[in-house]
This record gives structure tokens, C-alpha cells and sequence, in this order.
């Protein structure tokens, strides 16, 4: 009798055993199952001839730095999910050097660990690396390099971390983070109905948490209907040169439903004379551009209006990824440059103060997009010349003309690499003018006073070496130092004046965002483009669209 309890007590235990060990095989069934949804499929759709970049690295290279690493199992699945989405094609890389995405991401980090105690991501090393990296002029890299392997990898791996802590969830959904930066050539019209239709079930969206990147969304939801109905007419110039009110023309009618298009004319008009309201219509649209606002329509005015539908849906496209990459607007105060449009603008808690012409970095020396903070007011500044305009400038003056240093009041302090070491003395005839202000930055771009006051004048002002040209210099000191006592507009005068180099930290540093956007809409509301001065555009859309 015992014996035949013994063996049904067995014949019980194993089956308990059985049944947990079966649970627990369920358990880890689910469990994989669960992983395998949390990474993306592999796209092979994606080739060499279709990619964004033209470098791919190998999946077995991403293990072994993964294992290396020791990453997290969670942050790990989420790297293979990263690239798995891009065929292993590079993120953060071209064979050309860093894309344009390093440069926001980068950016975008730097300004977190600048505002947040937040010192855990970027260590000394890497730091030191990027910066090297994004002052290289002419870099080229390859695939099976280890140093740029393992730099392209740990930028995805700080962007997964970034994302992670300073995302607020649901607003960016894994899938959605993984396209942030351009996957493969599409259609254009495609990608843009994409971006538009996209729905989520919680109602969290990215544009929520970015205001620009909303409006200019709203925008390209009327390009695209533009598109579906067969886009605006194409404008002939059929022999003249300009079209002003009280002329008459066929150009005209195509003229008005380009306008009534756009808005620019609110109410349908298909005559053939061009009457007041047309030219109100025709100075709103140049003032969009950031044309003369004459009401005529010139060579410069039919050249956009000419431009295709379909070619101002990949600008709004393309700004709208470069938007991506731009930190918040801070509340208080921020100053907001504009590459293209030629214009720095004053903003306290998201309104305009005042605006200021600027001069940029001519082609070849580009101003580098990027935020940092104005903390310093240097009067009546020395420039110390830069050794690539010394070298390809200075000298060869100096080789013609022995006494041309005394007669630019410019003196040698030093030498360095063979190549004099160079300064001009505060003064009239002094580059950086009276007064510059120091946002202190990798690039050494700084905004200044210019001696060169007639470029103001002209509409494209591409013509620094990189650094700003302020055209009210004395006015961004004043309200730079309005909350100063010790600083009221004569003593600001008086220092800009003494020919004798003064520095002064201010009280309340200010945020500075230096952009690039050739689409963007306006604090009015309105949309506005520009031209693409640098071929940032022109570059992207190569790379972005079939």
C-alpha cells in the first residue's frame, strides 16, 4: 500500500515539475515574442543606389561592439532596431564626413549637458573627437576604418540615451526615433502625405513639443493640396521684364492664381490687369522671400515664382528635418539668428523684441549652425587675425607692400607653425569695429561691429569669414547691459570709443541659437523662404528624394 502511494506521490510531483516547466517555456516564448515586436524588421529594400548614406557597416560589427560595450540587453534590442531600420547603413556619417544630422544631434547634446547637471553622456575623449571632426574641411571616411566605425556607434548609442532621458514619453515613438534622420530616397509627395497622416492613439505628437515644427507642418499640408490639384501655372516672361500695376498681359491671370494659391491674393481674380490689389498681393509675396518689396514683379520675382510645387514641398520637407534637431526655445531671453534670411532676432518668452541686418559667412566660410551662450561685451576688441587669412591674405599684402601691417594698423605678436602671429589695434579701421560679443564655441564665430557699414544696404549679405556683422551694434550692447548700473548708453559709448580693449561679463548671459532654415513661418503667421546660400538644401535633397 505504501509503495503504490509512494509512486502516485512521484507520478504527481513529476507532472508539477512538468507543468512549471512548461510555464516557464511559455514564459520565455512570450517573453521573446514581446522582444522580437520591439525591434524593427530589417529593411532590405534599402541599397547602395537608394540609401541616404552610401556607407553600411556589417550587423556582425554591431554585435561584437555591443558585447564589447557590455550594453544593456533593452538598450541593445534597441540599437539592432536602429540600424535594422536603416539596412545598416551609417547614421551619422557620409563618405564625405559628418552629416548634416551629426551636426544637430551634437549640437542638441552639447546644449543639454550645458543646461542640465547632467554629465553622464559625452566624455572627454568624444568631445575632443566630434569637435575635431566638424572643423575638418575636407574629411573622408570609410567603412572599414575602426575609428569611424566605433564614433558612427557610439553616437547612436548616446542618441538612444539622449532620446530616452529627455523625450517626454509617447511624444516620439520608438519607430518614429529611428526615422528621424532620412532612411532611403522617396518620392516626395509620398514622404510628405507620410509626415501628414500619421496617427497615434494616445494623441502625443512631436510637433506638440515644437512649435515651429508645427506651424511649418500646418504649411506643408496646403503645399501638398496644391500639389493634388496640379500645382500653380508656369509664368513666361514672353519678352518683358517687368510687369507693374496698370499693365495688362496674359503673365497676369497665371500671376493672380499663383497668389490666390499661396494666399498672397485672398480672392480669386482672373483677369488680366494688374490692378492695386495685385500689387499688394505681389509686395506680400517678395516680402515672403525676402525680395524687395516693389509690388513689380522682376526677373527676381518671376525666378520664384516659377519655382514648381513639388520643389517647395522638399524645402518645407527638409526644414521640417532640420527642426528636428533644435533644442527648445528657452523662456526669457534668446537670440535667434537666421542664416539665410540675413537677420538676427531679439526674443523675450517667445516675443519679438527687435530685429538687426546681419552679414554672414560667405561661401567657403561658412557660419556653422549651433547654440551656445553670450556671456561677455568686449570694447574697442583687438582682432587677432585667424592663420588661414594671415596665410592666404595678410602675406602675400605684406610680400607686395613691406609697410601694409603700419598702414592696416596691424602688428606681429608671435609667431606659430612658421606663420606670424597677427593683431589689429582697436580702432577705426579695426575688422571686428567697436565692439563684439563673445558666445564662446569650437568655430570661433562671434557677432561684431564692422567698419564695412555699406553691405547693409545690399539684400544677400554672404560676405564674412564666418563670424556675424551686427548692423546696430551699440544697440545690442545697451540691451545687453540694460539691467547693469554701472552701464548707461554714454558709458557704452565711451568704451566703443577709447581704442582701448575692455572686457565685460555680463550679469544675465543669454541663449544664442544660430540656424539654417530656408523654410520657416514667421511670428505673423506667414510661411517664408529663402535661398539656399550654403547648398545645404541642395545637398539633402540629392540624398532624400527620387
Amino acid at each position: 500500500m505504501m509503495r503504490l502511494l509512494f509512486l502516485a506521490y512521484s507520478c504527481l510531483l513529476l507532472a508539477a515539475c512538468q507543468s512549471n516547466e512548461e510555464q516557464e517555456k511559455e514564459n520565455d516564448e512570450e517573453r521573446e515574442e514581446k522582444q522580437k515586436k520591439n525591434i524593427s524588421k530589417r529593411d532590405v529594400s534599402i541599397s547602395k543606389t537608394v540609401s541616404y548614406s552610401d556607407l553600411f557597416l556589417d550587423s556582425s560589427t554591431v554585435e561584437e561592439y555591443l558585447a564589447q560595450k557590455k550594453v544593456s540587453d533593452s538598450l541593445a534590442r534597441r540599437v539592432r532596431s536602429f540600424y535594422n531600420t536603416r539596412n545598416y547603413q551609417f547614421a551619422w556619417f557620409s563618405s564625405e564626413g559628418l552629416s548634416e544630422q551629426a551636426f544637430g544631434f551634437w549640437n542638441l547634446l552639447d546644449h543639454y549637458t550645458t543646461y542640465s547637471a547632467d554629465t553622464s553622456l559625452i566624455d572627454k575623449t568624444l568631445r575632443k573627437r566630434i569637435d575635431n571632426l566638424m572643423l575638418e574641411e575636407d574629411l573622408s571616411v570609410s567603412a572599414s576604418n575602426n575609428s569611424f566605425l566605433n564614433t558612427e556607434l557610439q553616437l547612436t548609442l548616446l542618441f538612444l540615451k539622449y532620446s530616452l532621458k529627455t523625450f517626454e514619453k509617447g511624444y516620439v515613438k520608438r519607430k518614429e526615433l529611428e526615422r528621424f534622420i532620412p532612411r532611403k530616397k522617396q518620392d516626395v509627395l509620398y514622404l510628405a502625405d507620410s509626415l501628414l497622416t500619421k496617427k497615434h492613439k494616445d494623441n502625443k505628437y512631436f510637433e506638440d513639443i515644437n512649435e515651429p515644427y508645427k506651424k511649418l507642418k500646418e504649411q506643408l499640408a496646403k503645399y501638398v493640396e496644391i500639389a493634388k490639384q496640379g500645382g500653380w501655372p508656369i509664368v513666361t516672361m514672353t519678352g518683358k521684364k517687368t510687369l507693374k500695376e496698370g499693365s495688362s498681359s496674359p503673365e497676369i491671370a497665371a500671376i493672380k492664381k499663383h497668389l490666390y494659391f499661396t494666399g498672397d491674393l485672398a480672392v480669386s481674380d482672373t483677369s488680366q490687369f494688374f490692378n492695386d490689389t495685385l500689387a499688394l498681393a505681389v509686395k506680400n509675396f517678395q516680402e515672403r522671400f525676402g525680395l524687395q518689396s516693389t509690388g513689380t514683379v522682376n526677373t527676381e520675382t518671376f525666378k520664384e515664382l516659377n519655382v514648381p510645387v513639388s520643389a517647395r514641398i522638399k524645402q518645407l520637407v527638409i526644414n521640417l528635418e532640420r527642426m528636428r534637431w533644435m533644442p527648445s526655445q528657452p523662456e526669457g531671453k534668446l537670440i535667434l539668428v537666421n542664416i539665410p534670411e540675413f537677420v538676427l532676432h531679439v526674443m523675450e518668452n517667445g516675443k519679438k523684441v527687435f530685429d538687426m541686418k546681419i552679414v554672414v559667412g560667405k561661401e567657403g566660410h561658412n557660419t556653422m549652425m549651433f547654440t551656445k551662450t553670450l556671456n561677455q561685451v568686449v570694447f574697442s576688441p583687438y582682432w587677432n587675425v585667424p592663420p588661414s587669412i594671415v596665410k592666404k591674405e595678410l602675406l602675400p599684402e605684406m610680400a607686395k607692400n613691406p609697410n601694409y601691417l603700419e598702414k592696416q594698423d596691424m602688428e606681429i605678436i608671435g609667431e606659430s607653425d612658421g606663420i606670424p602671429e597677427i593683431r589689429q589695434l582697436p580702432g577705426e579701421k579695426n575688422a571686428l569695429g567697436k565692439v563684439k560679443f563673445l558666445f564662446p564655441n569650437s568655430y570661433n564665430i562671434y557677432f561684431h561691429d564692422t567698419p564695412s557699414k555699406s553691405l547693409f544696404e545690399k539684400n544677400k549679405r554672404a560676405y564674412s569669414h564666418g563670424c556675424i556683422r551686427l548692423s546696430e551694434p551699440e544697440k545690442m550692447a545697451q540691451y545687453l547691459l540694460q539691467n547693469d548700473a554701472s552701464w548707461d548708453e554714454m558709458k557704452i559709448s565711451e568704451a566703443m570709443n577709447a581704442e582701448k580693449e575692455r572686457y565685460v561679463k555680463l550679469k544675465e548671459p543669454v541663449e544664442v541659437f544660430i540656424t539654417y532654415y530656408t523654410a520657416w513661418v514667421d511670428e505673423s503667421g506667414k510661411l517664408n523662404f529663402r535661398e539656399d546660400i550654403y547648398d545645404h538644401d541642395t545637398k539633402i535633397e540629392r540624398k532624400m528624394f527620387l
